[in-house]
Order: structure tokens, then C-alpha cells, then sequence
């Protein structure tokens, strides 16, 4: 029997695995596919059933909840089911099995066509479209960073019913927004929609962040970057973000967003149950392309850093493997959390309860890390797939 059928049961098994919620750690395990989902975790596969044994360890596919480009495409630039696929599959090599493509702040005519080019893929088999990512277009002129200031605008009822389809028609919708430009009654309404409401790109001062998280926001868009930051009398977005216990933050470990002391004090302060890992990554990943026009201007690669033409951060190349192994070499993370913020805790930031985790029941979506934490094989929905992860990156 071949595992890359879902149609029959089938056994995986592997040196190790990261189980259940906890990620705890167990030592020679099997897990038994069937349509597609985990039935059955065991220490040994039944008896007449295919069975493959692997070198490694098992881990939970990964969660990426903000995912702008890949394989050389822009979602901003052709949001298209080709686009899409494109980056699946350049993702897919280093991890992510599920993904929010992320659609940062343009003219309304781009965000339909995004949000129905993510509803087409769906419909054409692409499970690993998981929902949509609207970053911006509601977002602070002083905090914009690469947006283009000419997208940014007020809320309106064109966008709430575009939020509102994209809920009915994915399940998942997060909107990346700065409370000081939609007020708390807005949030409310978005968050009533179905919406998950996450907060950046914004000079907000603490009261108004708090405000926002009491409206229903339960998140915030890379933290440390694009907002108010942390004053000994004036705490801003940071040190909300940071002393809330209910909010989830996005962070971006490619040794470029933030210093290391940085990303140590957020993994302290919200621990791995509330910090997730995000790429924020642009068309480069998957691809040799050193620049690539973004709102009329250019973004240029230098190595692992990806800037505009006025010096500003634009995005990343990060992949989500790369961001794991910079937790647990650089940062010190055990493995176990490391995994977890790549996974289950941004699963659970956008509402994915059958992924994220190695449990019953769940999505076959795996990865099978060898001991670098490198990505040798990859299970979609059960389904091995195509394409190792490429050894290209210092960390």
C-alpha cells in the first residue's frame, strides 16, 4: 500500500513524535491514517494494515497565519488559484501545511479578487488554504511602514461585507487593524461577524489597545514592529501586547524583525501558548528572485533581508523551519514550545480546531523532521508530498 492514498488505512511510524496538545514528546510511535486523519496513535501498527516506518521525528504540520508571497508571486500582485498553488508549494518545503495568504492594504477591486481566488482554491482541492489574512487597509498613516499610503482608508460597509463572505465562505478571516483608526463599536461589529480581529500598524496609545482587546481583537500582527513601543510611562502597543494574558502575538524570527533579547522577552512574557511564529513572507521564498516591484517601487534581497527603497523592512524570506530553529539554536526555546508556536497555537489564534496538533482525529498533517530540524518528509491530509526542504540557511 502507497501512503499517498487516503482511500484505504494506512500506518506511519517514526523514531519520535511531539503528541498531543502538550507536545509531549514520546519514543518509537504509529499513527493510523484513515480518510485523511489521524485515527489511531499506537506503539505499533495493526497487524495486515500497511505500515512504514520512518527515521526521525514526527511533528504537527505547520500553521502560517501570515503569508504574503512565495514561489515568485505577490498575493497583492496576481491574486490568482495559480498564485496560490505557487505558494503552497514553496511553503510546503519548509513546513507549512496550512497557511492564511495575506493580502496587504489595497484597493477594494484587489481584495475581492483575493478573497475569491482563496474561495476558488478550496474549491479546487487546495486544503491548505485555511481561511484569509486582510492586512490592513484600516491601519495608521505614522505607523504604515511598507503599505502604500494611498490604500489606507476608514472602514466602510464595502469591507464589512467582504469580511462577512470571506467567513461564510472559508471559515477564517483575520483582519490586521489599528484601534485608533476603527474604534471599539467597529471591532465589536467584526468580531460579531465572525472576523478575528488582530492589531498592528498602529501609534495607539495603552488605553486605546486595551479598549480594542475588551471590544473582542485577540490578536496583534508582528509584534514589535509597525506600533507604539514600550515607554517606561507610556506602555503603547508593545506593552499591552506583552502583560495581556488573552492576546495572541505574531512574531518574526529571521534575525531581522528583532534583536534576540527582543523575541526572548515576548517568549517570556506570553509564553508558547500565546506567541506564534509567522514568516510575513514575501514573493523571494521558494525562488532565486533578488527584487520585485511592490506599489511602484521596488523591494530588493540582500542575503536573508528583504528592504524598500526608503530603508524600511518589507516583508520577509523567512520560512517556517527556519523560524523554528531560530527559536530552539539562537533563543534557547525547548523544542517541544518551539513546535507549538508553529503549530497548535496558531491554529488556535484562527479558530483551526482539526489541525495543529498530532492527536485522534485531527488532519494527517505531518512533517518528519530529521535531528537538524530539517523537513525530510511531508503528509497533507495524509497524503505524502513532493519536495524536501532545501539546505540553504545558516540558522
Amino acid at each position: 500500500m502507497n501512503s499517498n492514498t487516503d482511500k484505504a488505512p494506512f500506518w506511519i511510524g517514526a523514531d519520535g513524535a511531539l503528541l498531543g496538545p502538550q507536545m509531549s514528546r514520546s519514543s518509537e510511535v504509529w499513527l493510523r491514517i484513515v480518510d485523511g486523519r489521524i485515527h489511531t496513535i499506537a506503539k505499533a501498527p495493526k497487524e495486515g494494515e500497511a505500515a512504514t516506518h520512518y527515521a526521525g521525528l514526527l511533528v504537527p504540520g505547520f500553521v502560517d497565519t501570515q503569508v504574503n508571497g512565495g514561489g515568485g508571486r505577490m498575493f497583492n500582485r496576481q491574486p490568482s488559484v495559480e498564485t496560490l498553488k505557487l505558494m503552497l508549494d514553496a511553503h510546503g518545503r519548509f513546513g507549512t501545511t496550512s497557511m492564511l495568504p495575506t493580502l496587504i492594504s489595497d484597493d477594494i477591486r484587489v481584495m475581492q479578487a483575493a478573497l475569491a481566488a482563496a474561495i476558488s482554491a478550496r474549491e479546487a482541492g487546495l486544503d491548505g488554504i485555511a481561511g484569509i489574512h486582510f492586512e490592513g487597509p484600516h491601519l495608521s498613516l505614522e505607523r504604515k511602514g511598507c503599505h502604500s499610503e494611498a490604500r489606507l482608508r476608514e472602514l466602510g460597509d464595502i469591507e464589512l461585507a467582504l469580511y462577512a463572505e470571506a467567513v461564510s465562505q472559508l471559515g477564517v478571516c483575520v483582519v490586521t487593524l489599528a484601534p485608533e483608526r476603527v474604534g471599539p463599536e467597529d471591532v465589536r461589529r467584526l468580531v460579531a461577524l465572525g472576523v478575528r480581529v488582530s492589531l498592528g500598524h498602529s501609534n495607539a496609545n495603552a488605553e486605546t489597545v486595551m479598549t480594542a482587546l475588551d471590544a473582542g481583537a485577540s490578536g496583534f500582527t508582528h509584534l514589535y514592529n509597525g506600533m507604539s513601543q514600550l515607554e517606561s510611562r507610556a506602555p503603547g502597543m508593545v506593552g499591552t501586547a506583552l502583560s495581556d494574558p488573552r492576546a495572541f502575538c505574531g512574531i518574526i524570527l529571521d534575525g531581522h524583525h528583532l534583536h534576540p533579547v527582543s523575541a526572548t522577552l515576548a517568549w517570556r512574557a506570553k509564553g508558547s501558548r500565546r506567541l506564534m511564529l509567522v514568516t510575513d513572507a514575501m514573493s523571494p521564498v521558494g525562488s532565486e528572485e533578488p527584487e520585485f516591484e511592490f506599489f511602484g517601487g521596488k523591494v530588493v534581497r540582500r542575503g536573508t533581508e528583504l528592504r524598500d527603497l526608503n530603508g524600511s523592512l518589507a516583508g520577509s524570506v523567512l520560512e517556517m523551519t527556519t523560524a523554528v530553529r531560530y527559536a530552539v539554536k539562537v533563543l534557547g526555546i525547548p523544542l517541544e514550545q518551539a513546535v507549538a508556536m508553529a503549530s497548535s497555537t496558531p491554529a488556535a489564534f484562527a479558530g483551526l480546531n482539526d489541525r495543529g496538533m498530532l492527536a485522534e482525529g485531527m488532519r494527517a498533517d505531518l512533517l518528519l523532521l530529521d535531528d537538524a530540524l530539517y523537513q525530510s518528509k511531508r503528509w497533507q491530509g495524509g497524503r505524502l508530498a513532493a519536495g524536501a526542504e532545501v539546505r540553504s540557511k545558516s540558522v
